[in-house]
């Protein structure tokens, strides 16, 4: 099997790293700091221990895992590596350096590949002098377990390098989707409402941060609420992807970032990782009671539910992905309870229609047109299946 360099120990690239060894494959891990490569090493090591406590790996197949990683703080260890995956900082100026510099430390033939969640995959590419060869392979947090992976050609990408990747990461056992380049992919673009709505219907007062979250999980049947996840994935966090994707989208009102999410970022309440976020997670905290009318929390699903249906349908609508890809990426991605384009014919286009149409009556905000390709399929009386 050929080899797969990493760049970046930090925990995308330490997992990236696990499951390529997993699956075969002599991978590089590299990085710069050597106390990341320590502590990625460490972690591969308990990582493996704990699974054969568990008795999910034999002790023989862990120590085989281990010894097909390679620890370097060198370009030249990828040296006949068929696939170098970059997993760091989410700079376009670092990562254009570092393909740049890159591409001279391996063969011709050696596809090069960004794990970026919403960065520009053409403009990586452009810093290199076979832009052909470079491609986007975003997988999820943590690596080794969320099977969804987007692959993400560039304008640039040819394509066989785009088959090679698909190939190549579905040996790996994991779900592929295609997706066109543009800001967030499928699930970062399409999951915004999620989050964005139900902070717009907490800021209006409409609904508290446990009611929504009970709304959602319980007659929804999300996984979790909106604001215990962002709590999960840190607020920064959540709140940096946000701001990237709306700047990138030319400042689109869909897209808007909430200044709910900017002031608990400030304040430094990120979430579980701080200790308080939207709820507090210090020992003994008393956590708030939710408001369990169910007319108040199906208002609430409805609406963030229609929003999320009318961000998959334009995605459908404007080719980003097709149909089966966006509900594969939004179900295997983010672990909703059904796709979404399944979830508006199950409810009615029309009705999602006529919520949007409604919201935006009531706003007066492009955050709330409706995608013209639900319009055409209410004229039409047509479903997405």
């Amino acid at each position: 099997m050929e080899k797969i360099g990493i760049i970046g120990a930090g925990t995308m690239g330490s997992g990236i790293a696990q499951v390529a060894s997993t699956a075969g494959h002599q991978a590089i891990l590299f990085d710069v700091n050597e106390s990341a490569i320590a502590k990625a090493k460490a972690g591969h090591e308990k990582i493996m221990n704990r699974l054969v406590e568990k008795g999910r790996l034999e002790a023989s197949v862990a120590q085989e895992i281990l010894g097909r990683i390679e620890y370097a703080t060198s370009y030249e260890a990828f040296s006949g590596c068929g696939m170098v995956i970059e997993a760091i900082v989410e700079r376009l100026d670092v990562k254009r350096e570092v393909f740049s510099s890159l591409e001279n430390h391996v063969g011709e033939d050696c596809i090069l590949a960004s794990n970026t969640s919403s960065l520009s995959i053409a403009s990586i590419a452009s810093s290199c002098e076979n832009a052909s060869r470079v491609i986007g392979i975003h997988f999820f947090n943590p690596a080794p377990l969320m099977p969804l992976v987007e692959i993400v050609p560039a304008v640039q990408t040819s394509d066989d390098t785009r088959d090679r990747a698909k190939q190549l990461i579905d040996s790996w056992k994991k779900v592929t989707v295609i997706t066109k380049d543009t800001p967030g992919f499928i699930v970062n673009r399409v999951a915004r409402p999620f989050y964005g709505e139900a902070l717009r219907i907490y800021e209006e007062g409409f609904a508290d941060i446990p009611t929504i979250d009970w709304a959602m999980k319980e007659l929804g049947g999300f996984r979790m609420g909106p604001f215990e996840l962002m709590d999960y994935i840190g607020n920064d966090v959540n709140y940096a992807v946000t701001e990237s994707v709306w700047t990138a989208f030319y400042y689109d009102p869909r897209y808007k970032p909430s200044f709910t999410q900017k002031r608990m970022t400030e304040a430094g309440y990120l979430g579980r990782k701080s200790g308080r976020g939207y709820y507090d997670y210090s020992e003994g905290a008393e956590q708030p009671e939710a408001d369990k009318d169910k007319t108040l929390g199906e208002a609430v699903v409805s609406r963030i539910l229609s929003m999320l249906i009318n961000e998959a349908a334009d995605a459908l609508h404007l080719g980003i992905a097709n149909r089966d890809d966006i509900e594969l990426a939004m179900t295997k991605g983010v672990n909703y309870p059904k796709g979404l384009l399944q979830w508006a014919d199950e409810r009615g286009i029309e009705h999602c229609l006529r919520m949007l149409d409604e919201l935006y009556k009531e706003y007066h905000e492009e955050r709330y047109r409706a995608s013209p390709l639900l319009r055409r399929m209410v004229i039409a009386g047509t479903n997405f299946f």
